[in-house]
């Protein structure tokens, strides 16, 4: 059983900058592909970026290209959302996600995913 704990989020004005940092409990931490999702109050959980294992191939929702970058130290266990720019539409709980199956699988689908952190608070205002 992998556990995730979220940490970095918080309260920023428009504009502003926040890095949130995903530890992981797993010794084979690089075996694992890595995900940020989040949720707005009264929508769907959605896709935010995910970074794979191995080359650490990066993916990223149109809606956050180019404000968001994700990345992962391995020897840290260890996976990080840079996001500047931010905007209030941003304001979600964050969730961290993981999963190391084998096969295809879609990177910005939850069902990609079988370890999911509690997720951390981010509230940007304008």
């Amino acid at each position: 059983q992998v556990q995730l704990v979220e940490s970095g989020g918080g309260s920023v004005q428009a504009g502003g900058s926040l890095r949130l940092s995903c530890a992981a409990s797993e010794r084979t931490f690089s075996a694992y592909r890595m995900g940020w999702f989040r949720r707005a109050p009264g929508k769907e959980r959605e896709f935010v970026a995910a970074v794979n294992w191995g080359r650490g191939t990066t993916y990223y929702a149109d809606s956050v290209k180019g404000r968001c970058t994700i990345s992962r130290d391995n020897a840290k266990n260890t996976v990080y959302l840079q996001m500047n720019s931010l905007e209030p539409e941003d304001t979600a709980v964050y969730y961290c996600a993981a999963d190391r199956r084998s096969g295809s699988y879609l990177y910005a689908s939850t069902l990609s995913y079988a370890y999911w952190g509690q997720g951390t608070q981010v509230t940007v205002s304008s």
